[in-house]
Parts: structure tokens; sequence; C-alpha cells
């Protein structure tokens, strides 16, 4: 490959960079793809998005079975097998990985398994990426442009290093049976998701949250809900603790914390979950040779993603500044895609994506919060409907929750839409389109919505913005 000048080459093989080389092809570049993983995917894929939904989607029917004879349904008693619910989640993994391999095939795109890394700045407008192959060899790839995607790794409390009991989301997924307490540090997405899991398959469960509220990044209603219903479901949450430790033991490990009043509580759980963050992946990339002076880690880029090194992108969890989400980081990989084949783009914008949390009971938002709303000087006007009023919510036996809207009182422009209920993270799309399309609350008023459905209690909501919500 020593001779062949590639047009980009991506290092990284997770949904930022797979999407952006399959893009770049799609354009009739020629592309190079770099992953030091065994198959492509990335933490997505492999140990991320992906399996936690299909567990997730599990725990769901699961709770559906307990209370089959509600539906009209008489069955045995059900018995979970933890085995199977692995073995189901790995299947899921395998197809896509597999597919991956297809598109790359199918769009012509040359894939090295090693880890690559850049050699300094571009020479005569070619680039030069060194990669040591996964099999021990060594392989020199040039290009005229480099897509820097190489991912991030689970943060842990200072002091601890993950193992059979003090878990991250990639030993989580890989544990052989179910069990009988977790306690999570921590209550973003990752935390409230595994949290959600292990609840309805039966572990007791505990939450750790060092701030005053979880999914702290959503909406103070949408925390205050989710934390009632999660309490509902006879989780343990404790919030605005500190001084967290854990002391590994023969039934797992004993975790202690001083709670909101200042007294040290302490609990035994057989397992340990560390929810707490994600660490850019750029140590080792040849960052130090070039142009580039990474923050905490992080690859700061311009709005089109580019480095302060000529010729050299960055996108997905790296970057700083943007949400650490897969489709953020996918939807980098085409803008930078255009860009380098010099097609039309538009940069991501921060207000425009779509944040969803795939507890039980889901969570979609866009846009602005509330609070951040009033922050900015907006004369906001909120409306607000509840799923007990739509009819698929109540067939669903799902009819907790809420849909959200902040506007603008004075436009009547959409300003964030914020949902917590049954298939939020399906119909907060909606509401994406809504703003990215620039839609006011009076235009989504007379948007006809199919009856029945979960998605009418939009409509419900952008008219409770006037007062006018049907259903409630």
């Amino acid at each position: 490959m020593a001779d062949t000048i590639f047009d980009v080459v991506v290092l990284g093989g997770g949904p930022a960079g797979y999407t952006c080389g399959i893009r770049a092809a799609q354009y009739g570049l020629k592309v190079a793809l770099v992953d030091a993983n065994d198959r492509l995917g990335g933490t997505c894929l492999l140990w991320g998005c992906i399996p936690t939904k299909a567990m997730l989607f599990s725990a769901e029917l699961w709770d559906h079975l307990k209370h089959a004879d509600r539906y009209g349904i008489d069955v045995a008693a059900p018995k979970l097998n933890w085995s199977n619910v692995i073995a189901r989640k790995d299947d899921v993994i395998s197809r896509h990985t597999k597919g991956l391999d297809f598109l790359m095939k199918k769009n012509k795109i040359t894939t090295f398994k090693g880890f690559g890394k850049l050699t300094g700045p571009a020479k005569d407008g070619v680039h030069t990426v060194d990669v040591k192959l996964s099999d021990g060899k060594a392989e020199t790839i040039k290009a005229k442009k480099v897509v820097l995607a190489t991912g991030s790794d689970a943060r842990v409390l200072p002091g601890y290093k993950p193992d059979d009991t003090i878990l991250t989301n990639y030993e989580i997924l890989k544990i052989d049976k179910m069990p009988k307490s977790l306690i999570v540090i921590g209550s973003g997405a990752v935390g409230v998701e595994f949290a959600s899991v292990f609840n309805s398959f039966g572990s007791e469960v505990t939450i750790l949250e060092v701030l005053p509220r979880v999914v702290p990044v959503e909406d103070e209603e949408i925390s205050k809900e989710l934390l009632r219903q999660f309490k509902k479901r006879n989780i343990d949450v404790n919030l605005s603790i500190k001084d967290t430790k854990i002391e590994k033991n023969k039934q797992g490990a004993l975790v202690t914390w001083t709670d909101s009043s200042g007294k040290q509580q302490s609990k035994q759980a057989e397992k340990v979950l560390m929810a707490v963050g994600r660490a850019p992946r750029t140590e080792g990339v040849g960052l130090e040779k070039t142009n580039i002076k990474p923050e905490r880690g992080f690859v700061m880029t311009n709005e089109w993603m580019e480095t302060t090194e000529p010729g050299v992108y960055a996108i997905g969890d790296i970057v700083g500044g943007m949400p650490q989400l897969a489709h953020v980081g996918a939807m980098a990989g085409l803008v930078v895609a255009a860009r380098i084949a010099g097609k039309y783009a538009r940069p991501i914008n921060r207000a425009r994506i779509p944040g969803c949390t795939y507890c039980e009971p889901q969570i979609g938002s866009v846009g602005l919060t509330e609070a951040q709303a009033k922050e900015k000087g907006y004369n906001v006007k909120v409306g607000k409907f509840p799923f007990v009023g739509n009819s698929k919510a109540t067939i669903l036996d799902a009819h907790d929750g809420f849909v959200k809207v902040v506007s603008d009182a004075k436009y009547g422009e959409i300003l964030g839409v914020h949902i917590i209920g049954p298939a939020a993270t399906e119909i907060i799309a909606e509401a994406v389109t809504a703003i990215q399309l620039e839609a006011t609350v009076e235009e989504m008023m007379f948007t006809i919505h199919a009856h029945p459905t979960v998605a009418e209690a939009l409509l419900d909501a952008f008219s409770s913005v006037e007062g006018k919500a049907i259903n409630v």
C-alpha cells in the first residue's frame, strides 16, 4: 500500500468513522479505514448503544410477561434465562458487524485491522499514517486527508480499575449470571439504562449521583419525573452524594458515601457499575507530531470538524464541546465526507441534536430546556401534555410521563421539546424535524397526526402551548 495514495484515510471504525468512510466512497473517493478492534462497529455496536438496547428490549418483554394476564394471555410463570439474554445480545452485534464488513466491500473501502498513528504534517499535500497491524506487522498509508474517529473509553473513579466486581459498560455486558444486587455510580444515560435493565430482571438496584438530580442534562421536570418513576420501581436513588469509596469483599463490594445531609451511608452489592462518563481515546495517535493541541484529551475543531492541522479532521467522541453520541459522530462523518468531496454540507447545530435515553420510561429531548431558554433571554411559553390523555399510551399500559414544549412567546418558535414516556426515543424525531425546518407552534398545531398513535401526544403538546390541548 506504500505507493497507493488514498483520498481519505479514516482512523476508527465506529459510527463516526464507518459512516464517514462509506459516504466518502459514495462520493467516488478512494477510502481507507483503520480500526484496532477485531470487528468494526466501535463502542456503539460492540459495547454500547446496540447491546444495551438489545438487553433493554429483553427487559421490556420480561416486564410484560410478568403481567401477561393483564393483557388476556395466560402463561406459565416465566423464567429468566440469563445466558440466552446475553446470547441474543451477542447475536444482534454479530449480525451488524457482518453487515459492516459487507458495506466495506460494497463501497470498495480498504480496511486495516490495527492502530493508526499520525507521523506529522502533510508533505506535498500527502499525509502518512503508520499502522501497527493486529498480526504484529506494520503498514504505511498515504492519503490526501485524514479523519480522526478513534472514539472513547469508559472513565473510572480515581484509584480503581475494572474487574469482575467493579464494572464499566464493557465488563457488565459479559457477566455470566444476573447479579442479585447492583450499585450504579452515575445517573447519566448509561447509568439509568443499566439500572432499568437490572431492576426489571429482579436485581436490587441502587443509584449514586453527585449532582442534585438524575439525568442532569435533561429538563428539570424530566429529571423529577424519572426520579418519581424509579422510586415506584423500588430503585434506591441517592442524590448530591460525595466521597464514594468501594471496598471489595467475598460477597462483592461494600460501597460507602456521604449523603446530602452529611451522614455516611454504606451498602453491600454483588456488582458495582461505574457510569461516570467517557474519556477521549487520543493517546498515542500522534497528535504531538502535529499542530493539534488537545484539551483534556479532546481535539478541538471548527464548525466543519477541521482541526488546527491542515488536512486533518476529527469526528465523534474525541471532539471537544460535542455530545458523545453515536448519531452526532455519524452526522459529523457525513459533513466531513461532503466537505472533502466538495459537495453540499451543513455544519452540526448543537440546538438540533436529539438526546435519547432508553431506560423505562424512555426519554427523548431536543433543543433548549426551559431553564436554558430563560437564561438566553427568551420570553418563554411552555406547553405540557400528559400521556394519560393519549389513547395509544393507555393501550400500551404506559400512560405515565408527558411531552413538554418550550417555545418563544413572541414568534412561536419551538425552542425545545422534552419527552418522558412510551416511545419517546422514536417520536422525538418529529420534534427534531420541526426545529430543523423552523416550524412554529402554530404550524405544528395544524399538522395531522394519525390516530391512535403515541405521536399524537406531540400534537396535543404543541396545542397546549396555546392552552388548546384537546385530550386533557
